[in-house]
Protein backbone atom coordinates (compact mmCIF):
# COMPACT_ATOMS: atom_id res chain seq x y z
CA UNK A 1 0.00 0.00 0.00
CA UNK A 2 1.63 3.20 -1.11
CA UNK A 3 1.79 6.43 1.58
CA UNK A 4 -1.45 8.15 -0.63
CA UNK A 5 -3.74 5.14 -0.40
CA UNK A 6 -2.58 4.51 3.47
CA UNK A 7 -4.00 8.58 3.98
CA UNK A 8 -7.35 7.75 1.88
CA UNK A 9 -8.00 4.60 4.28
CA UNK A 10 -7.41 6.99 7.01
CA UNK A 11 -8.99 9.54 5.96
CA UNK A 12 -12.30 7.43 5.19
CA UNK A 13 -12.48 5.14 7.85
CA UNK A 14 -12.22 8.44 10.74
CA UNK A 15 -14.68 10.66 8.62
CA UNK A 16 -17.16 7.71 8.68
CA UNK A 17 -16.55 7.14 11.66
CA UNK A 18 -16.87 10.75 12.87
CA UNK A 19 -19.11 12.33 10.59
CA UNK A 20 -22.59 12.37 12.90
CA UNK A 21 -20.36 14.06 15.31
CA UNK A 22 -18.37 16.68 13.36
CA UNK A 23 -22.18 17.52 12.22
CA UNK A 24 -23.65 18.04 14.93
CA UNK A 25 -21.11 19.54 16.56
CA UNK A 26 -20.36 22.38 14.01
CA UNK A 27 -24.04 23.13 13.00
CA UNK A 28 -24.47 23.84 17.14
CA UNK A 29 -21.32 25.93 16.90
CA UNK A 30 -22.32 27.91 14.23
CA UNK A 31 -25.72 28.46 16.38
CA UNK A 32 -24.25 29.57 19.88
CA UNK A 33 -22.06 31.74 17.85
CA UNK A 34 -24.55 34.71 17.72
CA UNK A 35 -26.20 33.73 21.25
CA UNK A 36 -25.21 37.29 23.15
CA UNK A 37 -26.65 39.18 20.36
CA UNK A 38 -29.53 37.28 20.13
CA UNK A 39 -30.38 37.04 23.69
CA UNK A 40 -29.82 40.58 23.76
CA UNK A 41 -32.87 40.97 21.74
CA UNK A 42 -35.44 39.68 24.86
CA UNK A 43 -33.52 40.94 27.84
CA UNK A 44 -35.03 44.29 29.10
CA UNK A 45 -35.36 42.24 32.83
CA UNK A 46 -31.64 43.67 33.13
CA UNK A 47 -31.80 46.75 33.21
CA UNK A 48 -32.95 48.95 35.99
CA UNK A 49 -34.03 52.63 36.74
CA UNK A 50 -30.42 54.00 38.55
CA UNK A 51 -31.17 55.40 41.75
CA UNK A 52 -28.81 57.91 43.54
CA UNK A 53 -28.45 55.53 46.30
CA UNK A 54 -25.88 52.60 47.46
CA UNK A 55 -26.77 49.50 45.64
CA UNK A 56 -27.24 46.23 48.60
CA UNK A 57 -24.13 44.50 49.54
CA UNK A 58 -23.05 41.05 48.96
CA UNK A 59 -24.14 39.90 52.22
CA UNK A 60 -27.80 40.90 51.57
CA UNK A 61 -27.26 39.73 48.33
CA UNK A 62 -26.52 36.11 49.46
CA UNK A 63 -29.16 36.45 52.51
CA UNK A 64 -31.82 37.48 49.97
CA UNK A 65 -30.75 35.02 46.91
CA UNK A 66 -29.92 31.60 49.24
CA UNK A 67 -33.36 32.13 50.35
CA UNK A 68 -34.82 31.19 47.07
CA UNK A 69 -32.52 28.20 46.33
CA UNK A 70 -31.90 27.39 50.13
CA UNK A 71 -30.16 23.71 48.78
CA UNK A 72 -28.31 24.89 46.07
CA UNK A 73 -24.88 26.54 45.69
CA UNK A 74 -23.87 30.33 44.55
CA UNK A 75 -21.51 30.26 42.20
CA UNK A 76 -20.93 33.93 41.93
CA UNK A 77 -22.76 37.62 41.82
CA UNK A 78 -22.39 39.70 39.21
CA UNK A 79 -22.39 43.60 39.66
CA UNK A 80 -22.82 45.41 36.62
CA UNK A 81 -23.07 49.44 36.17
CA UNK A 82 -25.73 51.33 37.87
CA UNK A 83 -28.88 50.38 35.40
CA UNK A 84 -28.28 47.16 35.26
CA UNK A 85 -29.76 44.01 38.06
CA UNK A 86 -27.68 42.16 39.94
CA UNK A 87 -27.08 38.35 38.49
CA UNK A 88 -26.58 35.69 41.50
CA UNK A 89 -25.37 32.40 39.45
CA UNK A 90 -26.25 29.18 41.55
CA UNK A 91 -24.45 26.10 40.25
CA UNK A 92 -24.48 22.27 41.47
CA UNK A 93 -22.23 19.44 39.39
CA UNK A 94 -24.47 16.53 40.98
CA UNK A 95 -27.33 16.81 40.02
CA UNK A 96 -27.01 19.34 37.86
CA UNK A 97 -28.29 22.85 38.72
CA UNK A 98 -28.11 25.95 36.85
CA UNK A 99 -29.76 29.03 37.44
CA UNK A 100 -29.75 32.90 37.71
CA UNK A 101 -31.84 35.12 39.61
CA UNK A 102 -31.69 38.67 38.86
CA UNK A 103 -32.32 41.10 41.46
CA UNK A 104 -32.99 44.97 41.61
CA UNK A 105 -29.31 46.60 42.86
CA UNK A 106 -31.47 49.04 44.68
CA UNK A 107 -33.85 47.24 46.73
CA UNK A 108 -33.04 43.33 46.77
CA UNK A 109 -36.83 42.29 44.48
CA UNK A 110 -36.45 39.36 42.38
CA UNK A 111 -36.84 40.41 39.04
CA UNK A 112 -36.33 37.08 37.45
CA UNK A 113 -35.25 33.71 37.72
CA UNK A 114 -33.86 31.94 34.68
CA UNK A 115 -32.84 28.86 34.00
CA UNK A 116 -30.50 28.11 32.03
CA UNK A 117 -30.19 24.15 31.36
CA UNK A 118 -33.88 25.16 29.78
CA UNK A 119 -34.56 26.49 26.13
CA UNK A 120 -33.31 27.09 22.50
CA UNK A 121 -29.52 28.08 23.85
CA UNK A 122 -29.27 25.49 26.16
CA UNK A 123 -30.37 22.70 24.04
CA UNK A 124 -27.65 23.83 21.81
CA UNK A 125 -24.59 24.07 24.42
CA UNK A 126 -25.79 20.58 25.50
CA UNK A 127 -25.35 19.65 21.60
CA UNK A 128 -22.38 20.95 20.95
CA UNK A 129 -20.86 19.93 24.33
CA UNK A 130 -22.17 16.15 24.44
CA UNK A 131 -24.52 15.03 22.10
CA UNK A 132 -27.75 15.34 24.50
CA UNK A 133 -26.10 11.79 25.78
CA UNK A 134 -25.25 11.77 29.44
CA UNK A 135 -22.39 14.49 30.52
CA UNK A 136 -19.57 11.63 31.04
CA UNK A 137 -20.23 9.88 27.41
CA UNK A 138 -21.32 12.80 25.62
CA UNK A 139 -18.18 14.92 26.63
CA UNK A 140 -15.98 11.62 26.27
CA UNK A 141 -17.51 11.06 22.55
CA UNK A 142 -17.48 15.03 21.33
CA UNK A 143 -13.94 15.52 22.49
CA UNK A 144 -12.41 12.27 20.94
CA UNK A 145 -14.11 12.77 17.54
CA UNK A 146 -12.86 16.74 17.51
CA UNK A 147 -9.52 15.22 18.26
CA UNK A 148 -9.43 12.36 15.69
CA UNK A 149 -10.82 15.17 13.14
CA UNK A 150 -7.93 17.29 13.33
CA UNK A 151 -6.43 14.26 11.65
CA UNK A 152 -8.89 14.26 9.41
CA UNK A 153 -8.20 17.44 8.24
CA UNK A 154 -4.78 16.77 7.73
CA UNK A 155 -5.19 13.81 6.04
CA UNK A 156 -7.88 15.59 3.65
CA UNK A 157 -4.94 18.26 2.82
CA UNK A 158 -2.56 15.59 2.11
CA UNK A 159 -4.53 14.27 -0.56
CA UNK A 160 -5.74 17.24 -2.00
CA UNK A 161 -2.48 18.05 -3.34
CA UNK A 162 -1.91 17.31 -6.95
CA UNK A 163 0.45 14.89 -8.15
CA UNK A 164 1.60 17.25 -10.54
CA UNK A 165 1.86 21.30 -10.49
CA UNK A 166 -0.75 21.57 -14.02
CA UNK A 167 -3.53 19.66 -11.93
CA UNK A 168 -3.44 22.60 -8.98
CA UNK A 169 -5.63 25.20 -11.12
CA UNK A 170 -8.76 22.46 -11.30
CA UNK A 171 -8.10 21.72 -7.46
CA UNK A 172 -8.63 25.66 -6.71
CA UNK A 173 -11.95 26.21 -8.35
CA UNK A 174 -15.26 24.91 -9.37
CA UNK A 175 -14.86 23.88 -13.29
CA UNK A 176 -18.38 22.89 -14.00
CA UNK A 177 -20.34 22.51 -17.13
CA UNK A 178 -23.77 21.41 -18.14
CA UNK A 179 -22.18 18.11 -18.52
CA UNK A 180 -20.41 17.97 -15.33
CA UNK A 181 -22.45 15.01 -13.50
CA UNK A 182 -23.33 15.01 -9.66
CA UNK A 183 -20.35 13.34 -8.62
CA UNK A 184 -17.96 15.50 -10.02
CA UNK A 185 -19.83 18.26 -8.07
CA UNK A 186 -19.78 16.71 -5.30
CA UNK A 187 -16.17 15.52 -5.46
CA UNK A 188 -15.60 19.48 -6.27
CA UNK A 189 -17.69 20.63 -2.92
CA UNK A 190 -15.83 18.75 -1.20
CA UNK A 191 -12.29 18.63 -2.24
CA UNK A 192 -12.34 22.78 -3.02
CA UNK A 193 -14.53 23.63 -0.14
CA UNK A 194 -12.53 21.42 2.10
CA UNK A 195 -9.14 23.20 0.99
CA UNK A 196 -10.64 26.85 1.60
CA UNK A 197 -12.08 25.99 5.07
CA UNK A 198 -9.28 23.81 6.24
CA UNK A 199 -7.37 26.32 8.30
CA UNK A 200 -10.60 27.55 9.98
CA UNK A 201 -11.66 24.38 10.50
CA UNK A 202 -8.33 23.14 12.21
CA UNK A 203 -8.63 26.27 14.47
CA UNK A 204 -11.88 25.70 15.87
CA UNK A 205 -10.93 22.31 16.35
CA UNK A 206 -7.54 23.16 17.98
CA UNK A 207 -8.99 25.54 20.42
CA UNK A 208 -11.67 23.04 20.90
CA UNK A 209 -9.81 19.99 22.45
CA UNK A 210 -7.94 22.58 23.97
CA UNK A 211 -11.11 23.47 26.33
CA UNK A 212 -11.68 19.78 26.70
CA UNK A 213 -8.00 18.05 27.05
CA UNK A 214 -6.08 20.04 30.42
CA UNK A 215 -2.78 18.10 28.71
CA UNK A 216 -3.48 20.07 25.46
CA UNK A 217 -3.85 23.26 27.34
CA UNK A 218 -0.71 22.14 29.38
CA UNK A 219 1.43 21.53 26.04
CA UNK A 220 0.37 24.72 24.33
CA UNK A 221 1.40 26.97 27.66
CA UNK A 222 4.43 25.46 28.08
CA UNK A 223 5.57 25.34 24.13
CA UNK A 224 4.34 29.21 24.37
CA UNK A 225 7.12 29.94 27.27
CA UNK A 226 4.75 29.72 29.93
CA UNK A 227 6.18 28.95 33.61
CA UNK A 228 3.38 29.03 35.74
CA UNK A 229 0.63 26.40 36.83
CA UNK A 230 -1.92 25.70 33.54
CA UNK A 231 -4.59 25.93 35.69
CA UNK A 232 -7.45 27.99 37.41
CA UNK A 233 -5.87 28.30 41.45
CA UNK A 234 -7.74 30.03 44.29
CA UNK A 235 -5.32 31.31 46.75
CA UNK A 236 -5.78 30.38 50.63
CA UNK A 237 -5.60 33.24 53.19
CA UNK A 238 -2.67 34.86 54.69
CA UNK A 239 -4.23 35.84 57.83
CA UNK A 240 -6.47 33.54 60.68
CA UNK A 241 -10.00 34.18 60.84
CA UNK A 242 -11.38 36.98 63.22
CA UNK A 243 -13.72 39.32 64.29
CA UNK A 244 -14.51 42.25 62.16
CA UNK A 245 -14.78 45.72 64.41
CA UNK A 246 -16.22 47.31 60.99
CA UNK A 247 -19.82 47.84 60.57
CA UNK A 248 -19.82 46.34 57.07
CA UNK A 249 -18.57 42.99 56.54
CA UNK A 250 -14.65 42.70 54.44
CA UNK A 251 -16.16 41.42 51.41
CA UNK A 252 -19.22 44.38 51.16
CA UNK A 253 -16.53 46.47 51.39
CA UNK A 254 -14.12 44.80 48.89
CA UNK A 255 -16.85 45.89 46.06
CA UNK A 256 -16.56 49.56 46.57
CA UNK A 257 -12.96 49.15 46.57
CA UNK A 258 -13.02 47.51 43.40
CA UNK A 259 -15.56 49.89 41.53
CA UNK A 260 -13.22 52.62 43.29
CA UNK A 261 -10.21 51.30 41.44
CA UNK A 262 -11.40 49.99 38.16
CA UNK A 263 -14.71 52.17 37.24
CA UNK A 264 -14.72 51.33 33.49
CA UNK A 265 -14.72 47.68 33.91
CA UNK A 266 -18.42 46.73 32.81
CA UNK A 267 -18.68 43.86 34.97
CA UNK A 268 -17.16 42.45 38.73
CA UNK A 269 -18.13 38.69 39.37
CA UNK A 270 -17.82 38.23 43.00
CA UNK A 271 -17.61 34.57 43.92
CA UNK A 272 -18.43 33.83 48.07
CA UNK A 273 -15.15 31.77 49.88
CA UNK A 274 -16.10 28.18 49.85
CA UNK A 275 -14.34 27.45 53.00
CA UNK A 276 -12.82 29.49 56.00
CA UNK A 277 -8.94 29.02 54.34
CA UNK A 278 -10.02 29.70 50.32
CA UNK A 279 -9.56 34.00 49.80
CA UNK A 280 -12.49 35.84 47.69
CA UNK A 281 -12.06 35.62 43.82
CA UNK A 282 -13.44 38.78 41.79
CA UNK A 283 -13.38 38.43 38.00
CA UNK A 284 -13.52 41.85 36.58
CA UNK A 285 -14.50 42.37 32.97
CA UNK A 286 -12.81 45.10 30.96
CA UNK A 287 -14.54 44.81 27.42
CA UNK A 288 -18.12 43.43 26.92
CA UNK A 289 -18.26 40.16 24.53
CA UNK A 290 -14.84 38.82 25.43
CA UNK A 291 -13.36 37.36 28.27
CA UNK A 292 -9.58 36.85 27.36
CA UNK A 293 -8.79 40.41 28.93
CA UNK A 294 -10.81 39.86 32.12
CA UNK A 295 -8.45 40.41 35.68
CA UNK A 296 -8.56 37.63 38.12
CA UNK A 297 -8.01 38.93 41.58
CA UNK A 298 -7.95 37.51 44.98
CA UNK A 299 -8.24 38.71 48.53
CA UNK A 300 -7.80 37.46 51.61
CA UNK A 301 -11.21 37.02 53.42
CA UNK A 302 -10.18 38.85 56.44
CA UNK A 303 -7.90 41.38 56.06
CA UNK A 304 -8.80 41.85 51.92
CA UNK A 305 -5.06 41.98 51.64
CA UNK A 306 -4.69 41.12 47.51
CA UNK A 307 -2.82 37.49 47.59
CA UNK A 308 -1.13 36.36 44.30
CA UNK A 309 -1.92 33.19 42.21
CA UNK A 310 0.15 30.96 41.04
CA UNK A 311 -1.70 30.03 38.16
CA UNK A 312 -2.06 31.88 34.53
CA UNK A 313 -5.27 33.42 35.63
CA UNK A 314 -4.22 36.94 37.04
CA UNK A 315 -4.45 40.12 36.29
CA UNK A 316 -4.46 41.05 32.37
CA UNK A 317 -1.60 43.51 32.40
CA UNK A 318 0.29 40.96 34.44
CA UNK A 319 0.09 38.35 32.09
CA UNK A 320 2.93 37.10 29.62
CA UNK A 321 2.80 36.11 26.30
CA UNK A 322 1.63 32.30 26.97
CA UNK A 323 -1.08 33.34 29.17
CA UNK A 324 -2.70 35.56 26.87
CA UNK A 325 -2.64 33.04 24.46
CA UNK A 326 -4.39 30.66 26.86
CA UNK A 327 -6.60 33.05 28.05
CA UNK A 328 -7.88 34.04 24.26
CA UNK A 329 -8.87 30.11 23.54
CA UNK A 330 -12.47 30.67 24.07
CA UNK A 331 -12.75 34.02 22.28
CA UNK A 332 -10.54 32.32 19.39
CA UNK A 333 -13.49 29.50 19.64
CA UNK A 334 -16.29 31.80 18.94
CA UNK A 335 -14.91 34.02 17.31
CA UNK A 336 -15.21 37.08 19.69
CA UNK A 337 -11.73 38.12 19.28
CA UNK A 338 -12.36 39.65 16.36
CA UNK A 339 -15.86 41.44 17.20
CA UNK A 340 -18.40 40.90 15.21
CA UNK A 341 -16.72 40.31 12.02
CA UNK A 342 -15.03 37.44 13.39
CA UNK A 343 -17.86 36.13 14.83
CA UNK A 344 -19.23 36.31 11.07
CA UNK A 345 -16.04 34.05 10.32
CA UNK A 346 -16.66 31.57 12.75
CA UNK A 347 -20.18 31.44 11.80
CA UNK A 348 -19.24 30.63 8.13
CA UNK A 349 -16.29 28.25 9.17
CA UNK A 350 -18.79 26.27 11.14
CA UNK A 351 -21.20 25.48 8.68
CA UNK A 352 -18.88 25.05 5.95
CA UNK A 353 -17.64 22.15 8.19
CA UNK A 354 -21.00 20.93 8.71
CA UNK A 355 -21.41 19.88 5.15
CA UNK A 356 -18.33 18.40 4.49
CA UNK A 357 -19.22 14.96 6.53
CA UNK A 358 -22.15 15.21 4.09
CA UNK A 359 -20.00 15.39 1.14
CA UNK A 360 -17.64 12.80 2.37
CA UNK A 361 -20.41 10.09 2.66
CA UNK A 362 -21.70 10.26 -0.42
CA UNK A 363 -18.40 10.53 -1.79
CA UNK A 364 -18.05 6.75 0.16
CA UNK A 365 -21.79 5.58 -0.62
CA UNK A 366 -21.14 6.85 -4.62
CA UNK A 367 -17.97 4.38 -4.66
CA UNK A 368 -19.53 1.61 -2.52
CA UNK A 369 -22.42 1.88 -4.88
CA UNK A 370 -20.84 1.53 -7.75
CA UNK A 371 -18.48 -0.71 -6.82
CA UNK A 372 -21.74 -3.05 -6.26
CA UNK A 373 -23.25 -2.15 -9.46
CA UNK A 374 -20.16 -3.56 -11.36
Amino acid sequence: MTFKKFIFQLHKILGLVTGIVVFIVAVTGCCWVFRDEVESLYDDYKTVAPQDRAMITPTMVKTEASAIFPENTIHGVVYGKADEAIEVIFYDGEPEFYQSIFLNPYSGEVIKINDHLSGFFAFILKGHMRLWFPKGIGEHVVSTSILLFILIIISGFILWLPKKRKNLRQRLKFDWKKTTRWKRKNFDLHTVVGFYICTFALVLAFTGCVVSYNWLKYVVYKTAGGDKVAAFIIPENQEPNRVSENTFAPIDTLMVKLKRESPEATAYELHYPNTPDESIYVEITNSKGVYYNNDYRFFDQNTLEELETPGVYGKYEDAEFAEKLLRMNYDIHVGAIGGIAGKIIAFLASLITASLPVTGVLLWYGRKYKKKRN
